[in-house]
């Protein structure tokens, strides 16, 4: 039985020696005072549950109890959550213990993990480099072994992202599969909490704890239940899509061409090329839908209730997206983007559907091009394509995963599975037959 006591410590020890300021990683904002003893007492249970000796980091997007839940802003720098997010209870309610809250982009704006008010986070595996966004010390704490797993949220890519960036595993649930209750939201029509771990086994047992029907959330809903010990098995007759979306970098093309390739020939999948038609829009269609979105949740931060007014603190992305929602919702524009841009939506997800009648699930690349250098300067248009991949997922609700599928250069490239909605079995399953062959 694993001593969470003794694992926490070398855990913190950890933590101590490289996260703290300078030239660090910088994936924590808080650590659990409260830690030790809540270790001590889960070691002392008889009856233990399924996440115990499990160390958890958590985005700073997400309520737990007694920690700032600051969303990387100024905004919320004081702001201490006064209750337990709906998957924080159930994490605890199986003796996960929570270790503290992860860093991320302000308010979980950006796809570097640069924009954050506490500084950007650092690639474990390359300090020189992002670490992605926004999820992006949730991925780096596990890829630098500071915590066994973590919680992220995704947006338009914001899990699998830095998933794909530092070399883990990450998961975006099918929409409507996790409970959002306790989340400070980006955008409600498109958001999902989801696992980040080390290993594709790890992340469907989180997933299977905090997965479920949440009357505090409406539109959860009760899905089949996860089989652990079926994840092991090898499925047959499986064909994979493969678009015909090609990328810049031809690097990672080919790494993840290859890799599809050698899946195929071990087991006996079956390889089928797709086009989609309204792909190329994704990106467009996404940002009014969130800038729109955020933009309304935003309101509450005036500086009455909680926190600073949030137009006077918080940096340049957060100010730019709530410009644009601000003047899509103008008056004169009712309806012109922000509604067109929900049937695009619809468009794809019917696209989706009628794909996965021919397939079983799409493989790309998780993102279609290398992370830059922290600091570089780069165009808010090249900064949104590092989600062109992964917002598609997103649109049409399905679950997708993103696993670590080699490295260029030192740098690791994650391979994206997308499957129905749903339809997170099959999708665990073919992740951990790929995962397999690298063992």
């Amino acid at each position: 039985m694993v001593n969470t006591q003794q694992k926490l410590k070398k855990y913190l020890e950890e933590i101590k020696k490289n996260d703290q300021k300078g030239n660090k990683i910088n994936a924590f904002l808080q650590l659990n005072p409260n830690a030790k003893d809540e270790a001590k007492k889960i070691d002392s249970k008889r009856n233990k549950g399924k996440l115990a000796g499990y160390i958890i980091g958590v985005k700073s997007a997400i309520n737990v109890k007694g920690l700032n839940a600051s969303c990387a802003s100024k905004t919320l720098e004081n702001y201490k959550a006064p209750y337990d997010a709906t998957i924080i209870k159930k994490i605890k309610d199986e003796d996960g213990l929570i270790i503290g809250m992860n860093n991320c982009d302000e308010f979980c704006l950006g796809g570097s993990g640069e924009t954050s008010a506490y500084g950007p986070t650092k690639n474990p595996k390359n300090l020189r480099l992002i670490s992605g966004g926004s999820s992006s010390g949730s991925a780096a704490s596990v890829s630098a072994n500071f915590c066994d797993m973590s919680l992220g949220s995704d947006t338009g890519g914001s899990i699998r992202n830095p998933s794909s960036h530092c070399g883990v595993v990450g998961v975006k649930p099918t929409y409507g599969s996790v409970s959002r209750y306790g989340l400070i939201d980006v955008s409600m029509s498109l958001d999902q909490i989801g696992p980040i771990t080390k290993n594709v086994n790890e992340a469907a047992l989180l997933l299977s704890v905090i997965s479920g029907k949440d009357e505090n959330d409406s539109i959860t809903r009760d899905s089949e239940k996860l089989n652990l010990r079926e994840i092991e098995k090898i499925p047959k007759n499986i064909i994979v899509g493969v678009l015909e979306f090609k990328i810049k970098d031809q690097r990672i093309q080919k790494l993840i061409d290859d890799k599809i390739k050698k899946v195929a020939d071990k087991y006996g999948w079956k390889i089928k090329k797709l086009e989609m038609e309204f792909l190329d829009l994704a990106v467009e269609i996404y940002y009014p839908l969130v800038y729109v979105e955020f933009f309304s949740g935003t309101r509450r931060f005036d500086g009455r209730r909680y926190g600073r007014r949030i137009e006077e603190v918080a940096g340049p992305e957060v100010l730019r997206r709530i410009l644009g929602g601000s003047e899509i919702t103008r008056s004169e524009y009712h309806g012109r983007y922000y509604h067109k841009s929900l049937k695009a939506k619809k468009l794809i997800e019917e696209e989706f559907e009628n794909i996965f009648k021919k397939v079983d699930c799409i493989i790309t690349p998780t993102i279609p091009r290398l992370p830059h250098k922290i600091g570089e300067k780069i165009s808010v248009k090249d900064m949104y394509d590092y989600d062109a991949l992964t917002i598609p997922s997103n649109l049409a609700g399905n679950c997708a995963i993103s696993i670590p599928s080699g490295e260029i250069n030192g740098i690791p490239v994650g391979m994206q599975i997308i499957c129905d909605k749903f339809k997170e079995q099959k999708m665990l399953q073919i992740a951990r037959s790929i995962e397999k062959l690298d063992i």
